[in-house]
This record gives C-alpha cells, structure tokens and sequence, in this order.
C-alpha cells in the first residue's frame, strides 16, 4: 500500500528546521509561493511576541522537485532560523509550568531546560507548514480545499460564520487579525488579549478546519489506528499546546438524543457526478466521518489550544539544583498564538488527508492516481452492480 510520511527535525534557536517527506507521487506541481503564504500566515496573527520580528520564513526545497514538479522521491523543506544562537542561549534551571521543561529536564537526567524547550519549541512547525503545503499542493489536483479559523479566543466567540459559500469564508477570515472569519468575535478577541498583555496573561482558545471536495471511503474502518478520525485526531493533538480534539459536533454527541445527532440521509441525482455521489444531507454533525471513513461531507475538526505556558507574571516553581523555591524562568514569548495554530492545524490536517488520498489512490505518479481515483467513483455511480448468474 502506498503511504506519504513526514519527520521534522530542527530547534527553536538552531541554525534550520527541516521536514522531509515520503511518498508523494510524481508530477504534482508545488506551489512554492503558497507554501510561503502559508509560513507568513503562520507567523501572523494578533498577539504575536518580537520573534517574529526578526524571522521572515520561507521555505527551501531541496531535494525531490524538479523544474516545479515533485520526482517521487523523499522532499526535504528547510526553513532557515535567522535568529539561530543555539550554543549560546542560556541555561535554564527553573522549569515554566505547563511546559516540557521539568517532563523533559526529568527523563533526558538534566537540570538545564534549555535542552528540552528548544525542540519542544512552537517553532517546529514551521516544519510541519511546510509540509502541509506539499499536501495542498496534492489535494489540490483533486479539487479538495483546506480552511482553517479561528472561532474562540478565551470567552470571545464566533457567532456568524456562513460554511456555504467558501471564497467568501476565505476573504473573511483573511480580513482579520486574529483569522476568525466573523468581524464582531474578531474585535472581541483583540480586546481580550490586549487585556491579557495588561495583565502579564495568556490566553487560549478554539480553531477549527473544514476540508471540502473530500470523496467517500477514505481512511478505514478494519483497524482501529487507521481510522481517519483517530488520525486526524493524533495530528492535532500532536501540535504543541493542544489538549483536545473534535470530529463534527464533538462532545456535544453526548448531551443530545441520537435523533438529533445523525445526519438523515437523501440523494440528489443532479449531484452524481461530484465527489458526494449525489448522497446529501441536512446537516454534518458527524463531520463528514462515520466509521472512520469519509462520507463524502466536508470534513470538519475542531482543537483547543491551551494559553502559552511562558507568562509576563511568571508563576511559582523551583531551582531544579537548589530545589529552592523561586518564580519560573521568563522566555520571550506571545500573548496569544491561537491565530498562527489554526494554521498549523490547518497544516497538519492537509497532510492527513494528502495521506489517506496517496493510501486510497495511490500510485508512482498523480497521472496514475487520477485514473484510479476516476475510476473508484465510475464504479460506486455503477452500484448496485449486476450478479453474475452461474
């Protein structure tokens, strides 16, 4: 079975981040300048810290693409570091809660931090952007579109945000600083951390990411590891300072009566000729997932990002040589990062549906991945087929 993989590697103050990539067919055309877009996009977002004044990231490839288009073999992305001083960064002996640094201080037998913050570091993925561009880059062959917003920031929430047309959500939550397509929430969210920055807080808060144009029958429901739902669900919860995850309605599954749950299910004979195969619904509270496959809805997943562990006002904690009692060490740092996660999620969620495409239809070359992906859906309009009469 064909399969597309990634690693990064790389630390907060190091002289690179790269990702590299395996698996992608041959002839997929990269778009380098969104991939770009992306990784400013990244570094954008109401509430940033001074680091991103001084990066200016984009992306360099450096192995697998030839003359705009990918080979088939592994494609390593470097994102340079321009503040990049690993080796004279200071010690640091007094862990922050609610990061790494006593977890990883502990099992690598260490009383300096530093050693763990840096590849614990946010920073890393800058990485995984860029491979999540790469994914795009694939889904886009095959019309499939990955948005992703902001709709919460402490207690500010999005109210009006219209699914149905997507160019429009697109320019919408271009149009804000915080990424969240609703232009009332938006405000209150900078008022929200511009109170927090007085405070010498943080806060957090909700993304959430919708992929259109998915066709039925990706991800599986024979093994519990490669359902889509567990996936995409490990890939969010694999971002730095995420502590939940959604599928569709989420939790809120638990608090309603089955009849208000599950989509009905109808079919439109003028829509067999799109990805959903003329199967439509009412609503998506499954978020385009049942049994840990597509069904042919947009695809949506909703991650809570806690607020960032480095505060202003530190809180208490201990010298880990002295076990003294003492504040916790103060790493510069952002306010709110909601709005450069939701791109991150973004990233992550591109890359796990890139993933679940190449394993469906996979092949050498996206030539061959189009005809079999044709094909699948030729077949499922033929359904029910005749049985052969013996």
């Amino acid at each position: 079975m064909a399969t597309l993989s990634y690693k990064t590697a790389g630390e907060s103050h190091g002289r690179t981040l790269l990702a590299l990539v395996e698996g992608l067919p041959a002839g997929v055309t990269i778009d380098k300048p969104l991939i770009d877009a992306e990784l400013k996009r990244r570094q954008g977002g109401y509430g940033r810290g001074g680091r991103q004044r001084i990066e200016s990231d984009q992306v360099d490839i450096l192995t697998g693409v030839r003359r705009g288009q990918s080979t088939g073999a592994p494609v390593a992305l470097q994102v340079v570091n321009k503040d990049s001083r690993l080796d004279e960064t200071p010690a640091v002996y007094r862990p922050r809660p609610g990061h790494a640094d006593l977890a990883g201080s502990l099992k690598w037998l260490t009383t300096d931090c530093r050693e763990t913050l840096e590849r614990a570091s946010a920073r890393e993925t800058a990485a995984r952007v860029a491979a999540g561009g790469l994914a795009r880059c694939l889904l886009a062959a095959f019309g499939i579109r990955v948005l992703g917003f902001v709709t919460a920031i402490g207690s500010a929430k999005a109210q009006n945000i219209d699914l149905t047309n997507i160019d429009k959500l697109l320019a919408d939550r271009d149009a804000s600083d915080v990424y969240c397509p609703d232009p009332a929430a938006s405000e209150a969210m900078r008022a929200i951390i511009r109170q927090a920055k007085i405070d010498g807080d943080t806060v957090g808060g909700l993304c959430e990411v919708h992929v259109f144009g998915c066709p039925p029958g990706l991800g599986t429901c024979v093994q519990w590891d490669d359902r889509l739902d567990s996936r995409l669900a490990c890939a969010v919860m694999g971002i730095q300072a995420f502590k939940s995850v959604e599928i569709g309605l989420g939790k809120e599954v638990a608090f309603r009566p089955g009849s208000k749950v599950h989509d009905p299910i109808a079919y439109d004979p003028t829509l067999k000729a799109t990805p959903s195969l003329g199967f439509v619904r009412e609503s998506n509270n499954a978020g385009g997932i049942e049994g840990g496959m597509t069904n042919g809805q947009p695809v949506v997943v909703r991650g809570a990002m806690k607020p960032i562990a480095t505060l202003l006002q530190p809180l208490q904690s201990v010298d880990l040589n002295t076990k003294a009692p003492d504040k916790a060490t103060y790493e510069r740092s952002d306010v709110c990062a909601v709005s450069a996660a939701s791109v991150v999620m973004e990233a992550v969620v591109a890359f796990e549906m890139a993933r679940a495409m190449v394993e469906k239809f996979g092949g050498d070359s996206l030539t061959e991945m189009r005809a079999n992906y044709s094909s699948y859906l030729d077949l499922c309009r033929k359904l029910p087929f005749e049985v052969p009469r013996l």
